[in-house]
């Protein structure tokens, strides 16, 4: 198995626990203020282990695009955040994580028209039962 797989399969882990940890820190605050303190948790625990794990040679290789893109992506991080808490707030975590999971679907067409990535069969199966998935869970 890749490394890249045992990697995906661990943040998918940790994804899920996310979700409930979440849900429970939210209790008697506002999903804005819950989302603000676990962003300053993220932001000091990523700022730790870039200390540990990026070398100075490496940041010197940043360009333009790389600014660009990262910052794009920061941005469209803290929207999904800013609505996965208010959804989760008020939704039940298994409901409001599923459907969440929906971006994989957003992911595959941008991966297909930005990034030209080759979208087979498999992965169009995969896309339509998380679809059909979705679906089911939505309707109640």
């Amino acid at each position: 198995m890749p490394r890249w797989v045992l990697f995906a399969f661990i943040s998918m882990f940790f994804a899920g626990f996310t979700s409930v940890i979440a849900k429970q820190g939210l209790q008697g605050i506002s999903a804005e203020l819950g989302l603000s303190v676990r962003t300053v948790f993220v932001f000091i625990f990523v700022l730790m282990f870039a200390a540990f794990f990026v070398s100075a040679d490496e940041i010197k290789h940043l360009q333009k695009a790389n600014y660009l893109w990262l910052g794009l992506s920061g941005i469209t991080t803290a929207l999904s955040w800013v609505f996965y808490y208010k959804a989760l707030k008020v939704g039940d975590v298994a409901t409001v994580a599923l459907i969440d999971k929906g971006s994989v679907l957003v992911a595959i067409l941008l991966a297909w028209w930005l990034l030209k990535e080759v979208i087979t069969v498999r992965i169009l199966l995969g896309a339509a039962l998380i679809m059909l998935g979705l679906w089911v869970v939505a309707k109640k």
